[in-house]
């Protein structure tokens, strides 16, 4: 008999190529504050979006200048347009920055509280504006989940996690992914892996629920990575991972991710390394530092990322997951040092610091992880 859990399943999902063209009968009527980037509108990935909310007679405001790892004052810019426009909903297109971006959003300008108030876990008390997220990666899941993470002065990363972030509603259209580069669909495919193995192994509030969708997850983006990277037009491995992504979401927004978060974060706050990159390359260090306390769990996923582990016993499982992860990111194009991302041996005391600042993901690892554990790892990642 488990122990008892609470599951929120998050957003209402539609998906189907296509579907963000039907974005505006999702939305009340009224001004709508469209959050993306400038390369999402260079590629012209959002033009039959904003079409089509346009001939819905929306005004819509574009606020299409997020950055990777968006900071402060392009959250506070993105609600001050909204404020300005009277905005009576917000849809976040992108990846992981623009929909982060899109909640607080959202949620600042519905209940008109201050981000000050609400850093953390559960700290809001209002409601948001209506909100539909559209992912254009198959990476951060952050359709799926109460949380948004903002990158402040000094290069430290902050979140907020509520219910009160989750979308109205998730479209899931794979035609968006179609023309990412190798290297994109890389990273932000092993993010989602990362995302569905912290998840089954996180060492608070992991739960049946969760355990179902982070292996569904895992066996969808085994499957389907390389597929997607070495053929970009295959539309059915895209939706895959696509939905692989999502899944993974749903399933960490309940049981919360861990020490390879947390290692990853500081990476990206300090050399600007993208999030998905950041993951891969602390991945098979945290799980080899985890393989005693996470033995069996582990060997429970092996076999869903190599079905030739499934007649092995579970050390050979355990560590055959852990290798096929490194081989995936590998053959995928990734890179596997930190020196070949600038990383240099005089940073490791400021990360290892930096990464016990994240003592929210820290608690859900396997195992604890010190400061001088955090250093010896990315001592041998580098």
């Amino acid at each position: 008999m488990s122990a008892p859990f609470i599951f929120t399943y998050g957003p209402q999902v539609i998906s189907g190529p296509g579907e963000a063209l039907c974005l505006a009968s999702l939305l009340p009527p009224g001004p709508v504050l469209f959050v993306t980037d400038r390369q999402i509108i260079e590629l012209g990935l959002a033009a039959g979006a904003l079409l089509a909310l346009e001939q819905s007679g929306r005004r819509v405001i574009l606020a299409d200048d997020i950055e990777a790892d968006p900071s402060r004052a392009t959250l506070e810019r993105t609600a001050e347009l909204g404020r300005e426009g009277a905005a009576a909903s917000v849809v976040g297109f992108g990846g992981g920055s623009p929909m982060d971006v899109a909640k607080l959003a959202a949620y600042l300008l519905g209940s008109g509280e201050d981000l000050d108030a609400i850093w953390g876990v559960g700290q809001t008390s209002g409601a948001g504006l209506p909100l539909v997220l559209v992912p254009t990666t198959a990476g951060t899941g952050s359709e799926a989940t109460p949380v948004a993470i903002i990158t402040l002065p000094g290069d430290e990363k902050r979140g907020v996690s509520s219910p009160a972030l989750v979308a109205g509603h998730a479209l899931l259209d794979p035609t968006l992914t179609l023309g990412l580069p190798r290297a994109v669909t890389a990273a932000t495919g092993i993010d989602a892996m990362v995302h569905a193995i912290e998840a089954y192994t996180s060492a608070r509030l992991k739960n049946p629920l969760s355990d179902m969708l982070a292996r569904e997850a895992l066996q969808l983006l085994a499957a389907n990575l390389l597929p997607a990277c070495e053929t970009p037009g295959n539309l059915a491995a895209r939706e895959a991972m696509l939905l692989g992504a999502h899944l993974a979401g749903v399933a960490f927004a309940n049981a919360p991710v861990g020490g390879v978060h947390a290692l990853a974060y500081p990476l990206g706050g300090r050399f600007h390394v993208p999030h998905g990159l950041s993951n891969a390359l602390m991945l098979p260090h945290v799980l080899n530092f985890n393989m005693d306390a996470a033995l069996d769990l582990y060997a429970e996923l092996g076999p869903l990322v190599d079905p030739a582990l499934g007649g092995l016993g579970r050390q050979a499982q355990a560590r055959g997951l852990l290798e096929t992860l490194r081989s995936l990111a590998e053959r995928s194009g990734m890179p596997s040092r930190l020196s070949q991302v600038g990383v240099g041996p005089q940073d490791l005391d400021q990360l290892a610091a930096d990464a016990m600042l994240q003592q929210r993901l820290l608690s859900n690892n396997p195992r604890p992880i010190t400061q001088s554990d955090a250093r010896q790892l990315y001592e041998a990642a580098l």
